[in-house]
């Protein structure tokens, strides 16, 4: 099937994650099974198919680096669990906009120089499909760059939460350049929004109402430094608690749901605690109250998804796909154009691959 080429928008934990689980994984057997990895081999594309193309950020410790290197550099602190060797891939100087905010700027220097021409280099460098891992809240500067995206003629996966999959405006434009786009906000492999997700499920499918429910979430990334600001994280909460009330088939008002960031916590680096409580009515109108905690790395969790989500992008590209993705976006994103629940996700996305690999055979055999 050939090779997979990836652009990283932001060279933080979950690049680090993403560009070290390919590396890790590269010689896995096809018929293996990897903890958070759909397949070894999706849709005729290994996990060794992916290669890294392209890179930018603004901090002045990785711009310049070889990607190899940024991925560690400050304020990077999430797990290590390989060790990749030199690219030959430079960070090159990214666009700002409202990237960083004024808690961020407390960590971040911005690298001196101009912006680097960045739909010239998608195009020079063969980029098949960009991956936005920009800090939430970027509402402009991810404007900016799928701008770049668009001129440059790359898919484009959106892990954070702009909405740019679910905008009608954004959807068309990639609709009308031919070009696929995958979001919005990634869904980790076991999150909080999944937990929440297949606990509101059950409470629906076994006929207990749900009355009240809250998720707290504390970390001690940078993306949890910068939600801080509290205007940063309005769509962080807009995407996280969309996924949850999806699910439910009756109105819960907004006085009875609360889930978002809660608060920044240093020690605890790229690890987050979740805190789940859901509060039900069951039978002859007794109650019903479950409380949970998780703890994860957050961006381990959610680097095996990216590694599919690319795949299926590339699948998109070669059969001529555009606009919003449904199906895979469905299964792996927070807030997708259109909303299942999780195990017809799976499913659609099964057959989206299915269909799509064939296709791809197909054309390969002419």
């Amino acid at each position: 099937m050939g090779k997979l080429r990836v652009g990283i928008i932001g060279i933080g934990n979950c690049a680090s994650s993403l560009v070290q689980g390919v590396h890790f994984y590269r010689n896995a057997d096809i018929k293996e099974r990897i903890p958070g990895i759909m397949h070894v081999n999706l849709g005729g594309y290994h996990i060794s198919d992916i290669e890294f193309s392209f890179a930018c950020d603004i901090n002045k410790t990785k711009v310049g680096k070889d990607l190899a290197e940024a991925i560690y550099a400050d304020p990077n602190n999430t797990y290590k669990f390989a060790d990749v060797p030199k690219m030959n891939i430079e960070v090159v100087r990214g666009m700002t906009h409202d990237g960083i905010g004024k808690y961020l700027a407390n960590v971040v220097e911005k690298a001196p120089g101009s912006t680097a021409d960045i739909s010239r280099l998608i195009k020079e460098t063969k980029t098949d499909v960009i991956v936005n891992y920009l800090p939430v809240g970027s509402e402009e500067a991810t404007k900016w760059y799928v701008e770049q995206v668009l001129d440059a003629g790359a898919g484009f996966v959106n892990a954070i939460p702009v909405f740019i999959a679910t905008s009608p405006y954004w959807g068309d434009r990639f609709r009308k350049k031919g070009l696929p786009v995958l979001g919005d906000d990634i869904k980790s492999q076991v999150g909080s929004t999944i937990v929440h997700r297949v606990l509101t499920n059950l409470f629906v499918d076994r006929g207990v109402k749900l009355d009240r429910t809250y998720q707290l979430n504390v970390g001690g990334n940078t993306d949890f430094l910068n939600m801080l600001e509290r205007d940063r994280l309005e769509s962080k909460k807009i995407s996280k608690t969309n996924a949850v009330i999806s699910q439910i088939p009756y109105d819960i008002t907004d006085n009875n749901i609360h889930i978002g960031p809660s608060d920044y916590i240093p020690w605890l680096l790229d690890r987050k605690w979740a805190y789940i409580r859901m509060e039900g009515t069951t039978f002859g109108n007794v109650p019903l109250n479950v409380e949970t905690k998780l703890e994860v790395w957050d961006s381990p969790n959610s680097a095996g998804v990216i590694i599919d989500a690319v795949r299926c992008a590339k699948l998109a590209l070669n059969n001529g796909l555009a606009g919003p993705i449904i199906e895979p976006s469905s299964y792996f994103f927070k807030s997708p154009p259109v909303q299942f629940t999780d195990s017809i996700c799976k499913t659609k996305t099964e057959e989206y691959i299915k269909k799509l690999s064939s296709k791809d055979k197909e054309k390969k055999n002419r």
